[in-house]
């Protein structure tokens, strides 16, 4: 496992989803819009404007003026000196000064002040994390993983994708979770994410060793935090158990599975499918057993189909003696019909 001896510094971020150059193009072009409308004003009122040297008006000081007047009050060397000049700058240019001004200070807020602030805000942020879920990786089975859970109706701020990939990061933005590029083996970047406070950890590193390590290293900082993890050599699964990972899931075992139980009978696979599916007609569902529930045969229960009970380390099946007779502290998987994302499960 790593250790820090030297801690990097890791932050959250959300990057704006405005291209940069798009927003500055922007400005830019807002603020020589409203300086264009001040010069060609002045340029076809310049007989309003004198010189205090008496010297005739030309465009190169029409422009000088217009800069002067947008971006300061003037220096007095050029004045306007007819009723409709004046009420020209009163009414026109004053408010153009004052947009303009406002364009450079927002500018110079949106690209220097609001790293700042963004920092800090993602600092307090980053301290009040809790019961979020943390994604370690973010290839295909992490972004699958991420999508799953907005679509099942978590909001993208209980996420936190954490990977060294900035292109991985990028992807993960477009969801609007919150993204942190960091090495998620480090004791450093884990505890950035607040692991210790998640509600689960989602270790998709795309490496079994790679993945094995970081399981290892968040389960000495939170012991007791759900942890699962994507396996890719069924070799490395009871590894993966060894390290403290709850749930190991082995892509190319489960599409094995599928496609197995496919040849024995041609609605296995798809039933199967539908209960992994958020938009299938049926859904999975663990629960604690209730006070009413207990004494009860698990094939009685009314709030969905029982299929097993975890009564400790061990696990009974609906049709085992242990599950004729539910016990407080048993926890009960059941099949239920699936419900639109965000609503509560059949009670």
């Amino acid at each position: 496992m790593h250790r820090d001896d030297q801690t990097p510094h890791y932050h959250l971020y959300r990057p704006s989803r405005t291209p940069v150059w798009l927003a500055l193009s922007w400005r830019a072009l807002l603020a020589f819009a409203l300086i264009g409308i001040a010069l060609a004003v002045h340029w076809f009122d310049r007989d309003g404007l004198r010189q205090s040297s008496g010297a005739p008006v030309t465009f190169a000081d029409i422009l000088y003026f217009t800069m002067i007047t947008v971006t300061t009050v003037g220096y007095g060397d050029i004045v306007p000196v007819t009723q409709q000049a004046r009420l020209f700058d009163t009414f026109v240019v004053t408010p153009i000064r004052l947009f303009v001004w406002l364009i450079f200070l927002g500018t110079a807020y949106d690209f220097l002040l609001k790293n700042v602030w963004q920092r800090w805000r993602m600092s307090v942020i980053q301290q009040q994390l809790r019961d979020h879920v943390v994604i370690a990786g973010f290839g295909n089975s992490g972004s699958e993983a991420a999508s799953e859970l907005i679509r099942r109706g978590a909001h993208p701020d209980t996420i936190v994708v954490i990977d060294e990939d900035s292109a991985a990061l990028r992807r993960a933005e477009a969801l609007g979770v919150a993204v942190m590029e960091g090495n998620a083996t480090r004791d450093a970047a884990l505890q950035a994410v607040r692991v210790g406070t998640a509600s689960a950890l989602i270790v998709a590193a795309g490496r079994d060793d790679t993945s094995i390590l970081i399981v290892l290293t968040a389960r000495r900082i939170a012991p007791a935090l759900p942890v699962s993890v994507v396996i890719r050599s069924q070799d490395n699964e009871a590894i993966a158990r060894q390290a403290g990972a709850n749930t190991v899931i082995n892509p190319a075992s489960f599409a094995g599975l599928l496609l197995a139980g496919s040849t024995h009978g041609a609605h296995l696979a798809d039933y199967m499918a539908d209960l992994a599916a958020t938009d299938g007609r049926v859904a999975l569902r663990e629960r604690p057993v209730t006070a009413a529930e207990v004494g009860m045969a698990l094939r009685t229960i009314t709030t969905g189909l029982g299929h097993r009970i975890y009564r400790g380390d061990a696990m009974f099946g609906f049709w085992e003696r242990e599950a004729q007779c539910l016990e407080a502290g048993d926890v009960i998987l059941e099949v239920i019909p699936a419900t639109p994302p965000g609503t509560p499960p059949v009670a």
